[in-house]
């Protein structure tokens, strides 16, 4: 079999099964394992995502308001790389490959497969698990894997039972601001805490550090969508003047965590897990190892700012 994966979760997702071999073309965030790297990419961008958050989510808007994609597809390497399956998402035309895009993509390749990833929550991420494992004619694998990551994801929760749960506010985006929605309000609750803002199962929402500051959460845990914490933490110096952000008492407090969003957030894949485990690890210390995070203050805010001081 031959596999075309057009959102790094599929690919991460394949790889899981054991059917990394069989991927034969990838799109270009795909980063994961690092194997994934020698593949062919089929798929581009047409944001510009070096420039600041707000342009980046100036660009986004912009492009769907005309109609115009935000991932673009290289069907005629599709065509020549001859797939038999070809993986997509059918959520968040933001974050991959729209529907849209890949509906096409049957009329070039008579006879080629398509398998959707529509999962909103993380029953729907381990259905998606076997979903494309049945796609690819292993169906048992793809049950024993999601019965594993359930697992994983539950023992996580027994962890933290009885605990004090705290308020948290995850944003996937700095500049402005996002609530982070689908599966991470459910992730909040099973690593004992609450979200305040966050609804399980819907989309996320666009917000103000105002509205943020008026919910007082006791943790802020920023999570830009597609960043790891390096590069999330390069763009710290946007947060800097906002008034709103500064007047945080979880930032007071130092209670304000920056997280590999890239890898454990904003896919709904295996690593999901390993987010939930950071955050149990932040709201609930002592509870599982030392997570991928990194704490934020205020200087840190004008340090990477170029100011030195407020």
């Amino acid at each position: 079999m031959r596999v075309v994966s057009l959102l790094p979760a599929a690919t991460e997702i394949l790889w899981a099964l054991g059917l990394g071999s069989h991927v034969v073309g990838v799109s270009h965030e795909c980063d994961y394992p690092e194997e994934v790297r020698q593949r062919p990419r089929v798929v581009r961008t047409a944001v510009d995502a070096t420039r600041p958050s707000r342009e980046v989510d100036r660009q986004v808007r912009d492009l769907l308001a005309s109609g115009r994609p935000v991932f673009l597809v290289d069907a005629e390497q599709i065509r020549a790389l001859r797939p038999d399956l070809v993986v997509a998402q059918g959520v968040c035309e933001v974050c991959a490959v729209s529907e849209r895009e890949v509906l096409p993509l049957q009329e070039i390749l008579p006879g080629v497969r398509v398998a959707w990833l529509r999962a909103s929550s993380l029953a729907g991420v381990w259905e998606d698990v076997v979903h494309v494992a049945e796609a690819c004619g292993i169906r048992e694998t793809g049950v024993a894997l999601a019965a594993r990551l359930q697992a994983a994801a539950s023992d996580v929760a027994a962890r933290v039972v009885g605990r004090p749960r705290p308020r948290v506010a995850c944003v996937e985006w700095l500049d402005p601001p996002y609530v982070a929605g689908h599966w991470v309000p459910e992730m909040v609750a099973l690593a004992g805490g609450v979200d305040v803002l966050g609804e399980p199962g819907w989309p996320s929402w666009r917000t103000t550090w105002a509205t943020v500051a008026e919910a007082d959460p006791d943790v802020v845990v920023l999570m830009p969508c597609g960043f790891s914490v390096e590069g999330g933490w390069r763009r710290l110096g946007e947060l800097a003047r906002e008034r709103d952000f500064l007047k945080l008492r979880a930032l007071r407090e130092g209670r304000v965590y920056l997280v590999d969003a890239n890898a454990h957030f904003s896919r709904p894949g295996p690593r999901l897990v390993e987010g939930l485990r950071t955050l149990a690890a932040l709201l609930h210390p002592g509870s599982m190892p030392g997570p991928t995070a990194r704490a934020v203050t205020p200087q840190d805010l004008w340090t990477a700012a170029g100011t030195g001081s407020s």
